[in-house]
């Protein structure tokens, strides 16, 4: 392209009536010109990188099942996996992991968006939340942002996280959730919440179970407690250890309440092998009347000193 240059009168330009606009004009031009070269030169050393599953490639599964715990992960390729994760508590609970090949190299904010697809023109964009990223630790949001989330999903949306680069701030990462084949696991998703236990492993790792009188049959309460061990114990492969120690109250003999606690721990150890626990990880003693922790002298006393402590170690 050739470039023309001509000369114009000064005197000829000034005393024209159009010589405010023309010199606005030309002004405007050349602001444009500045802004264009600015921004050019700008992007010429910023980019981004993007992460996401395309439509063939894209795959989320329920990845635990279990009445413990249920998690539905989607893989990213070339970055790592995001996962929705439940557990077995009091309280429904959730929590979001973005599981990073490469962990952040510093403390940083990754801005959550919910961007919508390219084939729904119109739809616009919304911010979530601001997830923090912690050096060398996969980021997490808490219980309300992930549900905000996964309902983003059902609604045809996709969360993004975008975040400067660690190693060069003027380069921008962008990771995009796919809702493609997101639906049917979504579903089996939410019916394995539904079926999780209604406790966790802290509310039953110490527990003491106390007996009727004299017997060797717990009390109302206690039954349903050690029914809630014995159904976590036959779920949880990861506890290495259950110590199952009895003792009495001193109401009669020293030696028969010692051989009661020995039946009474006994019977335990029984009653979790024939559930299906193996009995190398159960270790069950008697102790008599030593370790009491009430008065013998009333009969509530007694009743506390009658009992099983039962605790559980995970590994």
């Amino acid at each position: 392209m050739k470039i023309h240059f001509c000369v114009i009168d000064k005197s000829v330009v000034t005393s024209s009536p159009f010589y405010p606009l023309l010199f606005k004009g030309l002004f405007v031009v050349a602001l444009f010109f500045s802004f264009s070269t600015s921004f050019f030169i700008s992007n010429a050393h910023a980019g981004i990188r993007q992460y996401s599953a395309d439509l063939s490639s894209s795959q989320w599964q329920l990845a635990k099942d279990s009445r413990l715990q249920c998690t539905l992960a989607h893989q990213v390729p070339h970055y790592g996996q995001a996962r929705f994760s439940a557990k077995a508590s009091r309280q429904l609970n959730m929590e979001f992991e973005l599981d990073m090949m490469l962990l952040p190299d510093s403390y940083s904010l990754a801005q959550v968006r919910s961007e919508s697809p390219k084939w729904r023109p119109g739809y616009g964009g919304r911010v979530l939340a601001d997830m923090k990223l912690y050096k060398q630790f996969n980021p997490s949001l808490p219980k309300k942002i992930a549900w905000n989330m996964l309902s983003e999903l059902e609604q045809g949306m996709n969360p993004t996280f975008y975040y400067n680069d660690w190693y060069s701030e003027q380069d921008e990462i962008s990771v995009g959730l796919s809702t493609a084949r997101f639906k049917g696991a979504y579903r089996s998703f939410v019916a394995c919440i539904g079926n999780l236990l209604n406790y966790s492993f802290d509310d039953i790792a110490f527990t003491v179970l106390n007996y009727q009188s004299n017997s060797d049959n717990f009390t109302k309460a206690s039954q349903r407690r050690i029914d809630m061990i014995r159904e976590y114990l036959t779920l949880d492969p990861n506890l290495e250890l259950v110590l199952v120690d009895a003792y009495s109250d001193s109401y009669g003999g020293r030696w028969s309440n010692f051989k009661l606690s020995e039946k009474r721990a006994l019977k335990i150890r029984d009653y979790f092998v024939r559930n299906g626990i193996d009995a190398s990880r159960i270790e069950a003693k008697g102790y008599g009347e030593k370790r009491h922790i009430a008065s013998n002298d009333t009969t509530l006393g007694r009743g506390k000193n009658r009992r099983v402590v039962i605790q559980m170690q995970k590994l």
